[in-house]
């Protein structure tokens, strides 16, 4: 079968680019022939003949960049200039999607995130119509919504909140709804009386990772750090909502100057760095200075060399050298961190974050040691205590959460899933 994937960005580090790369890799496993439309392939070498780029449909065009700044942040007190524009560039966008799909014969569609956050407008209201002229089948792959993202998809224009409330996500009669968690699906059920299919975000178990290698043996001295020393990893990006703050408290209460914290992930999207201060002033009021390290220019979610006088590592890398990974995250849609350390064999300290944790992950049999509002009670920090330092207790843990995600959360599950939505529209 012939399947276009139709998306804003391709080749990226963002959470909906990556699991896109996972269902293309497994949908060609499968037997399909795959075809790309998006407006930017970051850092992707393109394959021009299954591959198309629509300037255009780039989150950074100069197209969309002034609709987000008409519709939500700079809004001119007449609308009617933004709703032309948007009508303009849909169409613009509207005719390049239907020749694509035209000239490739493409027999179904999948749609990556553009018509369920509004940050593209007049994409989203190309791809409806797009959809509409052809009439090919639609599988929406919904990561969040504009609901989940307080105001910033709030307008003082109320045709744009109209517009938003209407067209987002995608609801036609040939569209069908894979979303990534139970809340989702519960959601756009009680909204909208959609039906949906949960496909949680997965990862590849039966490939190598976080193995101690040539490359990565000696991270430790390159961090400035000893062979004695013992490293929590915390890997993810530094935003509020990651609940770092927590994982440095749990520092200060181990007591060890051996136990050390890397936090592999940048500040770019925190807004005005804000809430690295916050951490950065906790840090020092604490006298972790030397047990807290960020680490960001080391690290990078992909692999590359560095420059001649620098090594940066893998997410794996980091993994490898892990004894226990920290994800005190107060919200989340689904936990691609969580994951990954199961798939690195890696001990989890976790927060229940809400509204997914417990519902999609934690009550299927993981072990992990986990706090409820981010608060690290004595028995909590005893038992991550303990998982720390019991090289027995540690494996033990390791190799009943690998099995578990191998169960459920690997490319054996997406490709059932990704059958199950098949068959709804052959």
């Amino acid at each position: 079968m012939k399947i276009g994937i139709i998306i804003g960005r391709i080749g990226g580090v963002d959470g909906v680019a990556l699991e896109t790369e996972k269902w293309i890799e497994v949908l060609q496993k499968m037997g399909h022939e795959i075809f790309i439309i998006s407006g930017q392939f970051e850092g992707r070498k393109m394959d021009c003949l299954h591959e198309t780029c629509v300037p255009e449909m780039s989150f950074f065009s100069p197209e969309s960049f002034w609709e987000q700044k008409k519709a939500f942040f700079h809004p001119d007190f007449d609308q009617d200039d933004l709703l032309d524009h948007l009508n303009l560039y849909a169409e613009v966008i509207k005719i390049k999607i239907v020749e694509w799909i035209n000239n490739n014969k493409i027999d179904l569609l999948i749609l990556e995130n553009a018509s369920a956050l509004p940050s593209h407008i007049s994409m989203a209201i190309a791809i409806k119509n797009a959809v509409i002229k052809t009439g090919k089948p639609i599988i929406t792959h919904d990561h969040d919504f504009a609901w989940e993202r307080g105001d910033r998809y709030v307008s003082p224009h109320p045709k744009i909140n109209e517009f938003v409330e209407n067209e987002f996500p995608l609801r036609l009669p040939n569209s069908y709804h894979a979303v990534i968690n139970l809340h989702a699906q519960e959601t756009i059920k009680t909204r909208f009386d959609r039906d949906s299919i949960v496909v949680p975000n997965v990862m590849n178990f039966d490939m190598p990772f976080a193995q101690i290698n040539g490359h990565n043996k000696n991270l430790k001295a390159e961090l400035g750090l000893t062979e004695k020393d013992i490293l929590l990893f915390q890997i993810t990006r530094i935003v509020k909502r990651k609940g770092i703050e927590t994982a440095i408290k749990l520092i200060d209460k181990l007591n060890d100057h051996h136990i050390k914290l890397i936090i592999t992930g940048n500040y770019a999207d925190d807004a005005e760095s804000v809430y690295y201060m916050e951490l950065v002033d906790l840090i020092h009021e604490l006298k972790l200075s030397k047990q807290v390290q960020f680490a960001y220019h080391n690290f990078s979610s992909k692999m590359h060399k560095g420059t001649l006088n620098e090594k940066v590592y893998s997410l794996s890398d980091a993994y490898a050298h892990a004894r226990a990974c920290t994800y005190f995250s107060v919200y989340e849609g689904f936990g691609n961190a969580f994951v990954e350390a199961v798939l690195a064999k890696r001990p989890i300290f976790v927060n229940n974050y809400k509204p997914v944790y417990w519902p999609d992950i934690g009550s299927k049999g993981f072990k992990a040691v986990m706090l409820e509002d981010n608060i690290l009670t004595e028995k909590a920090t005893q038992e991550m205590h303990e998982v720390i330092y019991n090289d027995k207790l540690n494996k033990e843990v390791s190799e009943h959460n690998f099995e578990l995600g191998k169960k459920y959360f690997s490319y054996y599950t997406l490709e059932e899933k990704l059958n199950d939505l098949i068959k709804i529209f052959f």
